[in-house]
């Protein structure tokens, strides 16, 4: 399966969001609108006044989610142990805008570094149980993979060619025993892109999760990869144990690790920027186990 080119990405300005909060929501348009640093690349996102938030598509494979979003977060968040951004509004195309949009509340917090992290097993605990929950939600008409969420709950298989000339020896191995472990079918809410800039810490202790623009429902095994992108060796044991996966879930999960790993360490070659640096971490992480 083909994934296709990388999204054609626009901007999106303070005078757009402005003129779009004007048109369509005049009960704010007097609201201030600057944009979040480090906002988003999917999605771009600009505070709303001091309690909202606008996030716009920057791309139309993005805009795909928003419906989505807009169904399905109300259903989700009362039975998630965490905040999660529920909207507010939904935007339509407007002020040479092309994409749906959407208002929500600003959920305070600071995204997780391992830095900022009080008790990184007590934070593993805590994100397992969030996920324990996320999968226990009724799955009735719940979106499965697709282009709206680039395949997660999927199998790993659509990203072989991408990642097949990138592999080694060990990494090979670990990357065939993925692909050949089986999924026991039982479809199940996933977050999709459970990522350290989407885990919001308040004091050192996880508070809130954002950006559920790659969820859906089918296997969770994708929402596992924090595993190695973020926690430690020994946070890892608690968070595998809160969660309670079996050995063919755990080699899915750190298969969905390796080919971002893998993608993102050829995409920063020859480079010591932050970027690349890390790649290289989560890389040595997801070797080790």
């Amino acid at each position: 399966m083909s994934l296709g080119p990388p999204p054609k990405r626009i901007d999106v300005t303070e005078d757009q969001v402005r003129r779009l909060v004007a048109e369509q929501f005049p009960q704010w348009a007097g609201l201030p609108v600057r944009p979040v640093v480090n906002g988003g690349w999917d999605n771009r996102t600009f505070h709303l006044g001091d309690a909202m938030s606008a996030r716009l598509p920057s791309a139309a494979e993005y805009a795909l989610a928003v419906e989505k979003e807009q169904r399905w977060l109300p259903v989700l968040a009362p039975r998630l142990p965490l905040p999660v951004p529920v909207p507010l509004a939904e935007g339509k195309p407007g002020a040479d805008f092309p994409f749906a949009w959407s208002v929500y509340p600003w959920l305070d917090g600071e995204p997780a570094t391992a830095e900022r992290i009080a008790d990184p097993a007590g934070f593993a605990a805590d994100l397992a149980g969030f996920l324990v929950a996320l999968q226990g939600v009724d799955t009735t008409g719940a979106p499965g993979p697709g282009t709206h969420n680039w395949f997660r709950g999927g199998t790993l298989r659509t990203y072989d060619e991408l990642v097949r000339h990138l592999l080694d020896g060990q990494t090979g191995e670990i990357w065939q025993t993925a692909l050949d472990a089986p999924w026991d079918g039982e479809v199940r809410w996933f977050h999709g892109d459970v990522a350290a800039g989407n885990l919001l810490l308040d004091n050192g202790k996880l508070a809130a999760v954002i950006d559920f623009g790659t969820c859906g429902a089918g296997d969770p095994a994708c929402d596992l990869a924090i595993a190695w992108t973020l926690l430690t060796a020994d946070s890892r044991r608690v968070f595998r144990e809160r969660l309670a996966v079996d050995d063919a879930t755990w080699a899915r999960g750190r298969g969905w690790a390796l080919w971002k790993t893998l993608v993102t360490c050829a995409r920063t070659r020859g480079r010591t920027d932050r970027e690349a640096v890390e790649a290289q971490r989560v890389l040595a992480e997801i070797r080790a186990g």
